[in-house]
């Protein structure tokens, strides 16, 4: 059992606590309850990196843009794909400067269908470039609801422009209220916590790379959500597909 449990904990880079790896076993036909992994991970000092705090920064809205309503209203659940999309941005410091990461996720499956890093942060380069990921990624056929802070990247014209002819409605969170977006919070808090306070990015190359790795190998693929029933966000994807298909 303790072989186990070191193989899964050095297969999720040493994220994963005690709930995570009972999960994993247990799918991979092993029985082990979350108390007893718990109790021989304290045993032999096998302990989750997961100890930074996360400190929520929210966007300058300082802009004479127009603002869309708050539509999502915290109800961050969806009944199928490409319902409701979320999209924020964060910071991720290197030797050379900082870059942008801007993601947009749908809350069907939490997966992150579209992302960009840039080096600045303006619009073509960050909420355009991962709305068009997005896009390409996750087809829109029914009607979206996108929905993000009230950060200039969203509410500037070459935003709003990509929008114009899809059926799609814009909301923003009220103004410095980052609750009203939860996941897509959520997503930075996972991303900084498990990989960027761990490393000290020599190169914007360097951080694109581990950036890249996380998202697409770790994250969307590999990575157990409990508010997916500790399933991945391909996985869940999948069954929406499967069943969209049987309908």
């Amino acid at each position: 059992m303790l072989a186990a449990i070191k193989k899964v904990y050095q297969q999720s880079d040493g994220r994963y606590g005690s709930p995570r790896i009972a999960v994993e076993l247990q799918q991979q036909g092993i029985w082990a309850s979350r108390p007893r992994v718990a109790r021989l991970m304290r045993k032999h000092a096998i302990r989750s990196i997961i100890r930074h705090k996360y400190r929520v920064q929210t966007t300058d809205s300082n802009h004479s843009f127009a603002l869309a309503e708050n539509y999502l209203n915290r109800n961050f659940y969806a009944t199928r794909l490409a319902e409701k999309w979320v999209s924020d941005l964060t910071y991720i410091k290197t030797q050379e400067g900082w870059l942008y990461l801007t993601a947009v996720l749908d809350l069907a499956d939490r997966k992150v269908v579209g992302w960009a890093l840039s080096e600045t942060m303006e619009a073509e380069v960050t909420s355009v470039a991962a709305w068009r990921m997005a896009v390409r990624n996750r087809p829109i056929t029914q009607s979206l609801l996108f929905h993000s802070d009230q950060g200039v990247q969203d509410a500037c014209q070459p935003f709003p422009n990509q929008l114009k002819g899809m059926p799609v409605l814009q909301s923003m969170s009220r103004k410095g209220n980052c609750w009203d977006n939860a996941v897509a919070e959520s997503f930075f808090k996972t991303i900084k916590t498990e990989l960027i306070y761990h490393q000290k990015f020599t190169t914007r190359q360097e951080a694109r790379l581990a950036v890249f790795e996380y998202i697409e190998g770790w994250y969307n693929r590999k990575r157990r959500h409990s508010v997916l029933g500790y399933r991945t966000p391909c996985h869940l994807e999948s069954l929406y597909l499967e069943n969209s298909i049987a309908a």
